[in-house]
């Protein structure tokens, strides 16, 4: 007598399919998803709880306009080191420079505009021309001689901090053109009505809460279609309103102060323009592939020195703008200006995602990485923990990010 195996048993269901759940099978559905994205989602909810920690705990402190203004003025160098320190991490590489060279950029600019009364704007770009300049004669050292970035970066770090100390004569210069300081200190200005908001921030908020919805949605469907796997439409979905949130949320904030700042334009227009470049362009993907495989990104075709030596160039540029933000919010250059920023902006990357060994990484990562390091310093501040604890904080934050870094790539290995 023949038994129809095939009828008794279901076919399983193929693994990363969307689909419905009942009871408890729907929770699952969700934790499994957040499981499979912890790399992508974590620093998201951690970034999400350190401000609600912070907001209680000050007592509402954290979250008053005025603060989160002055929480983006504060951070706005760090995060334009970490955009730069990001791809160069991805790149399988280090910069310990970015911070003195930052200083040696806003020493030159003081020189340019107020020793020699040169004009702003030509002092700005011949500083990003010299910041640019500078990364490029690493990058060559590193690309084109095969000298380890730690030693290379390790020499500029001492001598552009040297540089400096020169140009400056271990003295304090400035003060800086008022249209300079603005780009550094001051806001947009205010169109149409009185509605009690500043009607160009909120602007400029829906206009972004229109692209981050489309990025998303476009960004899943294109894995859809090369058959990547996708979160679950729930923790999609999830991770679509608390973004939508976030943004409505300092939206309001900034609008209700004395708008958004300038400098946070400038931030915009870095990270949408760097994540794309890293997501769509050519340069994006050899830029992951060095930095993941090299041997395999060679045989691949992929012009490894090249492409090294602008990841330098492009970091030196960074630097150079950083430090014209920095000496312009000052409204000052100063020999000690830039101390330990190549620190925080490293760190700011590998809480941001950033993988030791390269190949890994995001632009809206860093962004991240250097927000949780903003926000923690302006909450420790807020509530008078004292600096002694606050670095011992943010190492343990530091160690924390890199050691879950190591065990989900057991986990995945496994």
């Amino acid at each position: 007598m023949s038994t129809d195996v095939t009828a008794k048993t279901p076919a399983p269901a193929p693994p990363g399919r969307e689909g419905s759940a009942s009871g408890g099978g729907l929770l699952q559905l969700m934790l499994d998803g957040m499981r499979r994205n912890m790399r992508q989602y974590g620093m998201l909810m951690a970034l999400g709880l350190i401000v609600v920690l912070f907001a209680v705990w000050s007592d509402g402190d954290l979250l008053l306009p005025r603060n989160v203004s002055n929480l983006v003025l504060q951070n706005s160098y760090i995060l334009i080191l970490a955009i730069g320190m990001m791809l160069v991490i991805i790149a399988g590489h280090i910069d310990l420079s970015v911070g003195s060279l930052t200083a040696f950029v806003g020493a030159t600019a003081a020189v340019l505009m107020v020793n020699h009364d040169l004009a702003w704007p030509v002092a700005v770009i011949l500083c990003l021309a010299i910041g640019a300049a500078a990364g490029a004669v690493q990058g060559f050292f590193i690309a084109y001689l095969g000298i380890p970035s730690f030693i290379v970066t390790l020499a500029g770090m001492l001598l552009f901090r040297g540089l400096t100390e020169i140009f400056l004569k271990g003295q304090t210069l400035g003060p800086f053109p008022k249209d300079l300081q603005k780009i550094a200190n001051g806001f947009l200005p205010e169109v149409g009505p009185n509605t009690n908001y500043h009607n160009l921030t909120l602007l400029l908020g829906f206009a972004l809460i229109a692209f981050v919805v489309y990025q998303e949605v476009r960004d899943r469907k294109r894995q859809q279609e090369f058959a990547l796997e996708v979160p679950p439409l729930n923790l999609f979905l999830l991770k679509l309103v608390a973004l939508i949130a976030a943004v409505l949320v300092v939206t309001l904030l900034l609008a209700s102060y004395k708008g958004a700042p300038i400098v946070l334009l400038i931030l915009g227009v870095l990270v949408v323009g760097f994540g794309y470049l890293m997501r769509n362009a050519i340069i994006g993907r050899h830029i992951y592939a060095i930095g993941g495989n090299l041997p395999a990104a060679k045989l691949s075709g992929v012009k490894d020195k090249k492409v090294t030596f602008l990841v330098f160039l492009n970091m030196g540029m960074l630097a150079a703008l950083a430090g014209l933000v920095f000496a312009a919010r000052f409204n000052a250059a100063s020999p000690k200006a830039g101390l330990n920023f190549e620190l925080e902006a490293i760190a700011a990357s590998f809480i941001g995602g950033a993988s030791m060994s390269g190949g890994v990484g995001t632009v809206l990562g860093a962004i991240i990485g250097g927000l949780v390091l903003g926000v923690l310093n302006n909450g420790m501040n807020l509530v008078g923990i004292g600096t002694d604890w606050q670095q011992v904080i943010k190492g343990a934050v530091l160690l924390a990010a890199v050691g879950f870094d190591v065990w989900n790539k057991r986990r995945v290995g496994s």
